[in-house]
């Protein structure tokens, strides 16, 4: 595969995944992020140790639900969901694969099956699911299989995934809209399918692009992921 452009936590080169550098990026950026070698998803942290524990909801006035969405980076997904008003919190972590517990050097292998998902936890009486499942298709590129912008393999591909029967019927009739009405000729390849267990990330995974934003906007803008999406949605492309 080619790996993509996260950048990673040291000056030392990682094993195994160096990928293509961006140039052209802002001198200030390129002077942090230089040293750092171009890695896929890797962290500011060390990447050992096991899964956190999802953190606490903030308290909402009634019930809350659950949606988990599959988009490629997990930091993009929890970056693009925060800004969502009705989202209590939202929680990277992995899903549809066939080991239990998986750590992020395991899915990154390839090997166990597993998607980069975020868990978000909402309140139904300030966004609605339906609501975030549109929001949803304009953080990503519904068109390409295993894959999302620079990040490649199946631990990258673009899914939803429905808590219950409602969330599904809700999330299928979305993504049958969205094919007769998409502003792109591509047909649409995001899995819509029942949830599995989902296992929180490591604790440096959480709220990457809070803890490390320089980072995190070298990462995404030279993935090239926000000029995609206003390639494909144009002004309707999530920011």
């Amino acid at each position: 595969m080619r790996p993509s452009n996260r950048p990673s936590p040291s000056t030392s080169a990682l094993p195994a995944r160096s990928g293509r550098h961006r140039r052209g990026l802002g001198a200030l950026i390129l002077a942090v992020a230089a040293s750092a070698a171009l890695v896929a998803c890797v962290p500011s942290q060390p990447t050992h140790g096991t899964a956190a524990t999802a953190p606490s909801a903030p308290a909402a006035a009634g019930p809350t639900q659950k949606a988990v969405f599959a988009g490629g980076c997990f930091w993009c997904v929890e970056a693009d969901f925060d800004k969502v008003a009705g989202v209590l919190s939202t929680t990277s972590g992995y899903t549809g694969g066939k080991t239990a517990n998986p750590s992020y050097q395991e899915v990154s292998s390839h090997m166990t099956g597993h998607a980069e998902a975020v868990e978000i936890v909402f309140d139904p009486d300030k966004v609605g699911y339906a609501q975030l499942v549109e929001h949803f298709w304009r953080t990503i590129d519904p068109t390409t299989k295993d894959r999302q912008f620079c990040d490649v393999g199946s631990p990258y591909r673009t899914a939803i995934y429905a808590q219950d029967a409602e969330q599904l019927r809700i999330a299928q009739a979305s993504r049958a809209a969205l094919e007769k009405n998409k502003p792109f000729q591509a047909p649409i390849v995001t899995e819509v399918v029942m949830a599995d267990t989902f296992y929180p990330a490591e604790e440096y995974h959480q709220d990457y692009y809070r803890k490390n934003p320089v980072r995190y906007s070298y990462y995404r803008n030279g993935c090239g992921r926000d000029a995609r999406l206003k390639q494909l949605w144009g002004e309707a492309a999530a920011h």
